[in-house]
C-alpha cells in the first residue's frame, strides 16, 4: 500500500478543506449554487427535507465522497472496503482492512472505518449468488458497505429459504437474510427523460444522450427493434441478467448533453463521476416529474418475473409507472437509467437503477455532455495555460504531464477532474 509523508498528506488535507469552505461560504450569498439546476435543487430540499444551505452542503458532501471513492479504491486495493457518506449527510467514511490506511483515508478528509471484508470479497460474494437460480421467494440481494455484508432480501415466511439460497451459492458466512414486502418489477410503459415508442407503440424512455444515440433500459426493447419520436434502431439490449441497451438514431436526430427537468427546462450532464453509497440522487420522469433520495447500497440484485437482473444499485428515491429507464443524476453526473422497484410516490418504496458506466463500457460509447465538462468517458479537454494536464482524461500509471511550471508522473490510474490538480492530489501525482 503506498505511504506518503506526513506533509504532503496535510497538504492534500488543507486543499480539500478549502475547496469545502469555498463551497459553503458559496452558499450564503446563492440559493442555487453555479451548475446546479434549479428543479434538482428544489427536488433534494423537498425530498431530504434539507435548507438550500444545507443542500449546497450535501452536494459538496457527496462531490467529495465521489473523488475520495476513486483515489482509494485505486490506492488501497485490498484494504479497501467502500466509501459512503454518513447519516448525518455530511461525513465520508470509508472500509478498511488494515488499520495502516487510516492515514491515507484522513488525508482526503474522510473518516476510516475497520471492517472485515473488502470491497472486492463483497463482490465476489454476490458475484456467487448471481450464478444460481434464485426461489421465488427470495426478491433479490446486494452489497451493504456499511453492515460490511452481503443481504438477501426474502419474505418474512421465507427466511430459511434465503439461508437454503446463500448456502448453496457457498456464502452462507458472508450473508445476512432480511424480511422484505418488496415486489420489484421493471417499468416498461413508461418515461424517464423524452418519451420514444418501440414497434407498435409500447413507450419507453431515454436515459442518457451518447454519440449517435441514447441509452435506456434493456427491458424496452431487444436488438434490431425499430423506435420512434426519436427514430432509431436497437444496436444492442440485455435483459435479464442486466438491464440496458443503447439505440442509434437515424440522421436528422441530434443527441444532446441534457436531461428533460417536466418544469419547462432542461438540466446539463457534465459526466458520470459515480456516486457513494448514501449520496444524494435524484431522477427524471415523465409520470412523477422530479424525486429525490439517496443510494442506499450497490451491486444489487433483483429477481424479476422475467428472471435476476445483477449489478443494480438501490435507492429510496421513487418512482411509478412511466418512470422506466429514465434518468439518474448525482448533481450534473449521470448515474444510470430506471430499472424497476417496489411502491409508489405516495407511499414510499425501492427503486434500482442500472448504472450508466457500465453500459458505456460494454457497448464502447461515449456519454455526451454540455455545459463544463466533467469526468467520465467524455475524452480530453483544453489543458490549462503553463501545463500539459488537463481534466476528463485518462490518465496510465507513469504518464507524465507538466502543470504550473512542474512536472509530474502519475502513480495511479485514474480519469482527472477539476479539484485533483497535480499539486493537490499527491497520491495520484509525484511530482520530478
Amino acid at each position: 500500500m503506498p505511504r506518503r509523508p506526513t506533509a504532503v498528506l496535510a497538504a492534500t488535507l488543507a486543499a480539500i478543506a478549502v475547496a469545502a469552505l469555498t463551497v459553503t461560504t458559496h452558499a450564503d450569498a446563492a440559493t442555487v449554487p453555479a451548475g446546479v439546476d434549479p428543479q434538482l435543487f428544489s427536488a433534494l430540499q423537498r425530498d431530504l427535507g434539507l435548507t438550500p444551505m444545507q443542500a449546497t452542503a450535501r452536494l459538496d458532501t457527496d462531490q467529495r465522497a465521489g473523488r475520495t471513492q476513486q483515489v482509494l479504491r485505486q490506492t488501497l486495493g485490498a484494504h479497501y472496503g467502500g466509501t459512503w457518506v454518513a447519516g448525518d449527510g455530511r461525513t465520508v467514511q470509508v472500509g478498511i482492512t488494515d488499520t495502516g490506511a487510516a492515514a491515507a483515508v484522513r488525508a482526503l478528509g474522510a473518516e476510516p472505518v475497520p471492517v472485515a471484508r473488502n470491497e472486492a470479497q463483497l463482490r465476489d460474494t454476490v458475484t456467487r449468488l448471481d450464478r444460481i437460480a434464485a426461489p421465488a421467494a427470495v426478491e433479490g440481494w446486494y452489497a451493504d458497505l456499511i453492515a460490511n455484508t452481503v443481504v438477501v432480501l426474502a419474505h418474512a415466511d421465507a427466511i430459511e429459504t434465503g439461508h437454503a439460497f446463500a448456502r448453496r451459492a457457498g456464502v452462507a458466512a458472508a450473508v445476512q437474510v432480511r424480511a422484505t414486502t418488496e415486489n420489484p418489477r421493471p417499468y416498461l410503459d413508461v418515461i424517464g427523460g423524452n418519451a420514444y415508442y418501440i414497434g407498435s407503440g409500447t413507450r419507453c424512455s431515454i436515459g442518457f444522450s451518447v454519440t449517435g444515440g441514447f441509452v435506456t433500459a434493456g427491458h424496452c426493447g431487444q436488438a434490431g427493434a425499430r423506435t420512434s419520436q426519436p427514430a432509431g434502431t436497437f444496436q444492442g439490449s440485455t435483459f435479464p441478467g442486466r438491464d440496458y441497451a443503447w439505440v442509434r438514431v437515424d440522421a436528422g436526430n441530434t443527441p444532446r448533453g441534457l436531461v428533460n427537468n417536466y418544469s419547462g427546462g432542461t438540466v446539463t450532464v457534465a459526466g458520470s463521476t459515480e456516486a457513494a453509497v448514501g449520496a444524494a440522487v435524484c431522477r427524471s420522469g415523465s409520470t412523477t416529474g422530479w424525486h429525490c433520495g439517496t443510494i442506499q447500497q450497490k451491486n444489487a440484485s433483483v429477481t424479476y418475473a422475467e428472471g435476476t437482473v445483477s449489478g443494480l444499485t438501490r435507492t429510496n428515491a421513487c418512482a411509478e409507472p412511466g418512470d422506466s429507464g429514465g434518468s439518474w443524476l448525482a448533481g450534473d453526473q449521470a448515474q444510470g437509467v430506471t430499472s424497476g422497484g417496489s411502491g409508489n410516490c405516495t407511499t414510499g418504496g425501492v427503486m434500482y437503477f442500472q448504472p450508466v458506466n457500465p453500459i458505456l463500457a460494454a457497448y464502447g460509447l461515449t456519454l455526451v455532455t454540455a455545459g463544463n465538462p466533467g469526468p467520465g468517458p467524455t475524452g480530453p479537454t483544453t489543458a490549462p495555460p503553463g501545463g500539459t494536464w488537463a481534466p476528463g482524461v485518462t490518465y496510465a500509471t507513469g504518464a507524465q504531464v507538466t502543470y504550473g511550471g512542474a512536472a509530474y508522473r502519475c502513480l495511479q490510474q485514474h480519469t482527472s477532474m477539476t479539484g485533483w490538480e497535480p499539486p493537490a492530489v499527491p497520491a495520484l501525482w509525484q511530482r520530478l
